[in-house]
């Protein structure tokens, strides 16, 4: 059994645009602020008129870690996990596994870009190498 995101009206755009391919990040109507993690109110001006918009799902692995623990029942050890940049909106840092590449291949530095694994109703976004 894998545990997933709730949706509440503040997440559900980000873990359902990857049904479309997209990386939809919240931005404030009023300031333009990207917010992430999605909230209903800009955390920059406290307007609460905010609406997702699609981000070009491309960035830069600013750290990552190689996990060797098999924290759940059924989950598949060594795995990368890095804390991506996006290149358009470079203050957003997402979380996120590197898929397709050998886990202690995964560099500091390296380009990636977003990619979707569908669990249920929820598309999780997972970055690999740019080009890919």
């Amino acid at each position: 059994m894998r545990l997933l995101p709730e949706l509440t009206p503040e997440t559900t755009a980000f873990w359902t645009g990857g049904e479309r391919g997209e990386l939809l990040i919240t931005h404030c109507d009023a300031c333009d602020h990207a917010i992430h993690p999605p909230e209903l109110i800009c955390p920059k001006c406290l307007s609460r008129s905010v609406t997702p918009k699609p981000a070009s799902g491309k960035g830069t692995i600013l750290t990552v870690t190689v996990n060797h623990q098999p924290w759940m029942p059924g989950l598949e050890v060594p795995y990368a996990l890095a804390i991506v940049a996006l290149d358009d909106q470079p203050h957003v840092r997402i979380t996120s596994r590197i898929v397709g590449i050998a886990p202690d291949e995964v560099a500091i530095g390296m380009p990636v870009e977003v990619t979707f694994e569908q669990v249920e109703d929820v598309w999780m976004p997972q970055f690999r190498p740019a080009g890919a």
